[in-house]
C-alpha cells in the first residue's frame, strides 16, 4: 500500500476508483473470462500499490499498470491448474441482445482462440490504441516482434472469423 500519508493514500484511491474498470475490460479482451479478468486487475493494482512511492511521474501510471497486467497474464498462463480451468459461460456484457451483440460475440469468441501473445499484442495496439514502441514496452519485446505479432494475429482472426462468416467485424484490417 502508499505509505502511512493520507495524501498518498487519497491519490492512490482516486486512481483506483477511475482507471479500475477500465483495466478490468482490457484483462476481459486478454483472458475471456471476468473472474479472471478480476484476478488479474487486482493483481495490476497491488502491484502499483506496492510501488506507488517508487513511481515518479504519475502520467506513467497507466503505463506501469498495463505493464503488470500483462505480466499478471502471463505468468498466470504459465501455471498448470489455470490451463485446465476453462469457463463456458457467456460473459454477462454478451447476454444483453443489442445491435451488434453477435458480431462482438464472434470476435471474442475468434479473439480467445489467438494464441496469449498474439492476443495481448491486438488488444494492447487497437483496443488499447498504443503504437508499437509503447506496446513493446508494456509486453516486454522488440518492436519487430510486435509488428509480426500484430500481423499473424489479424491474420489469423480474419481466417477465423470467415471460417465462421463473420468476416465483416475485421475487413476494415485488411
Amino acid at each position: 500500500m502508499p505509505s502511512e500519508d493520507p495524501e498518498e493514500h487519497r491519490q492512490f484511491r482516486e486512481y483506483f476508483v477511475a482507471r479500475r474498470d477500465t483495466v478490468r475490460r482490457t484483462a476481459y479482451m486478454l483472458c475471456g473470462d471476468w473472474h479472471w479478468a478480476d484476478d488479474l486487475t487486482q493483481s495490476a493494482f497491488m502491484r502499483l500499490a506496492v510501488n506507488w512511492r517508487k513511481v515518479r511521474d504519475r502520467q506513467a501510471l497507466d503505463a506501469f499498470v498495463r505493464t503488470c497486467l500483462m505480466r499478471a497474464y502471463f505468468s498466470d498462463l504459465r501455471k498448470v491448474w489455470r490451463r485446465r480451468e476453462r469457463s463456458v459461460a457467456d460473459p454477462p456484457d454478451l447476454a444483453v441482445a443489442g445491435e451488434g451483440t453477435d458480431d462482438r460475440a464472434a470476435f471474442l469468441s475468434a479473439l480467445r482462440r489467438l494464441p496469449p501473445r498474439q492476443r495481448a499484442v491486438l488488444v494492447c495496439r487497437y483496443y488499447q490504441d498504443l503504437d508499437v514502441a509503447a506496446t513493446a514496452q508494456t509486453l516486454g519485446c522488440s518492436p519487430g516482434t510486435v509488428r509480426s505479432q500484430a500481423a499473424r494475429g489479424l491474420a489469423k482472426l480474419r481466417d477465423l472469423l470467415a471460417e465462421n462468416g463473420d468476416l465483416t467485424t475485421v475487413e476494415g484490417t485488411r
